[in-house]
């Protein structure tokens, strides 16, 4: 399968038999391009305008965008609910992690998660190959935080995402702050990267992808 990073939370996720997923696709305030691709299936983390504008996405797609157990186009997809806040959800409301299932590789997308797992959630998740985990903090989990939350998840693979750039309009942290505290990690130069389940084998590790 393919990962490609659009930016910010956005990731355009692609089987081996050409089906298509969308994450959070997100609007002209955000500074990056337009998500304006085709595709097969959208999730919406939460309803905010840096990801949740599903009208700029080609294609006669399904959206999904609540907690719940779906199956699209051979793909299945969990949606776990949890917060976008410490406080419950007092502060930015409610977020839903989703989970693929994508040729065998399981990929776990965040959302703007802004607290630790419970350990019911973890479980309600599940094993995780791939994880896209907000690392920026402000909104969401910070450095520190986010580090936890990939030990609960054991991913063989962690893409961070929701992190400054150049092209983000958003006061958060960079990227770097997250390798720090995780102890390093791979920058991979590129936007899109290619996994199967053999690429998965050895020591957990980082990714970070560039826009374009």
């Amino acid at each position: 399968m393919k990962i490609k990073w659009l930016g910010h939370s956005c990731f355009l996720l692609t089987s081996n038999s050409g089906v298509r997923v969308l994450t959070d696709p997100f609007d002209e305030q955000v500074g990056y391009e337009l998500p304006a691709v085709e595709t097969d299936v959208v999730t919406v983390s939460h309803d905010h305008f840096d990801h949740n504008h599903v009208s700029v996405v080609k294609g006669n797609f399904a959206c999904i965008d609540k907690p719940g157990k779906f199956s699209e186009r051979g793909i299945d997809i969990t949606g776990v609910s949890t917060f976008h806040d410490e406080n419950g959800g007092a502060k930015r409301g409610t977020n839903i992690v989703f989970k693929f299932d994508i040729d065998g590789i399981r990929v776990c997308h965040c959302g703007d998660l802004g607290h630790l797992l419970t350990p019911e959630q973890i479980k309600e998740i599940g094993e995780v190959d791939v994880l896209l985990l907000p690392v920026g903090g402000v909104f969401t989990v910070d450095a520190a935080g986010a580090y936890e939350v990939a030990k609960q998840l054991k991913p063989a693979v962690t893409i961070p995402m929701h992190f400054k750039t150049e092209m983000l309009k958003f006061q958060v942290d960079g990227v770097d702050n997250f390798l720090s505290v995780a102890g390093g990690g791979e920058k991979a130069g590129k936007q899109e990267i290619e996994l199967d389940k053999d690429s998965l084998k050895g020591p957990s590790k980082i990714v970070v992808l560039n826009y374009k």
